[in-house]
């Protein structure tokens, strides 16, 4: 749902502010959401500043979808290889 919401906002912001045609805002906003970079110039000050609060989100957007993917299979693979929290000696 996050990733449909992300390349939706991209790709209205990027037809409105950066006056690209829907096609050419979807695929713009699908390069900036996997990182592969930008494939438009943005040639007005409001499609550049557009343009770099989304890229700005797209980095948050895939660290927070990444650790979210990950973290129930870290967390398992940390249980089968017995990893523990270690006891102080005293018995704390």
């Amino acid at each position: 749902m996050l990733i449909i919401l992300s390349v939706g906002t991209g790709t209205l912001g990027y037809h409105h502010f950066g006056q690209l045609s829907w096609l050419d805002s979807f695929h713009m906003s699908s390069m900036i959401l996997t990182g592969m970079g930008p494939v438009a110039d943005m040639k007005t000050d409001i499609a550049k500043i557009f343009s770099s609060i989304f890229a700005l989100y797209s980095g948050v957007a895939f660290l927070s979808i990444t650790a979210v993917f990950f973290a129930p299979i870290v967390h398992r693979l940390l249980h089968i290889l017995h990893v523990e929290k270690e006891e102080n000696e005293a018995g704390k």
